[in-house]
């Protein structure tokens, strides 16, 4: 009998991407390059997994979600499909943050570095001397006083990063809806606590005319 199944998926970058796991195998993976359409794309990917596994909605025990930071619309795409998700199966959904997946399993003292709109980057330290709180700021004007002995920067800004702070250049140690599934897979549950858009800057543009998806209360 295998474990049960833990379900991750993201849709905060340019990408469509999930994975299904029991316990520590990862039984199906896909991730589309796509700057749009994931709206249209997710649940039919979603199913499609599934089917891959030889498994039904209603083998999953938990979802995991990426609740960015990232594409506004993309983020709030993927917290609604998980909380309706939740709510109808009737299993819990734990939110993850871009910079927690790109960390996952990392080693020593690591920065997360995310691209973000107009030259900036989404940054958060995990086992630093100097305590990075999730933040965002320019790529090119990031605190001397970051670089540590032993750094090493993950993510899509990684290498600009580490040019800044004399850092080494590490790949993630998953792909992000992978990382996303150990993650929730892993993390005590609160109760009453739902995924929610993890925003660090104001939209970059103009809201589109269609209305956005709803986030299920």
């Amino acid at each position: 009998m295998r474990d049960a199944l833990i379900l991750g998926f993201d849709t905060s970058a340019a990408h469509c991407a999930a994975a299904l796991l029991s316990g520590d195998q990862c039984l199906a993976a896909r991730q589309e390059e796509m700057t749009r359409g994931q709206a249209e794309r997710l649940m039919p990917l979603l199913e499609e997994l599934l089917a891959e596994a030889g498994a039904s909605w209603r083998d999953l025990a938990r979802i995991g979600v990426g609740i960015g930071p990232g594409n506004f619309t993309g983020v709030r795409i993927a917290v609604s499909a998980a909380r309706g998700l939740a709510l109808s199966l009737k299993i819990p959904a734990i939110g993850v943050s871009s910079l927690e997946a790109a960390a996952h399993a990392s080693q020593g003292p690591v920065l997360a570095a995310i691209t973000a709109p107009r030259a900036r980057g989404y940054f958060e330290g995990y086992r630093m001397a100097r305590t990075i709180a999730l933040q965002t700021r320019e790529i090119a004007d990031l605190p001397a006083d970051w670089a540590e002995p032993g750094l090493t920067c993950i993510g899509s800004a990684a290498e600009d990063a580490a040019m800044q702070l004399g850092a080494t250049v590490r790949p993630a140690a998953f792909a992000p809806a992978e990382a996303i599934a150990r993650i929730a897979e892993e993390r005590a549950l609160v109760a009453g606590l739902r995924p929610a858009p993890l925003y660090l800057q104001p939209a970059d543009a103009a809201p589109p005319s269609d209305p956005p998806p709803v986030i299920l209360d």
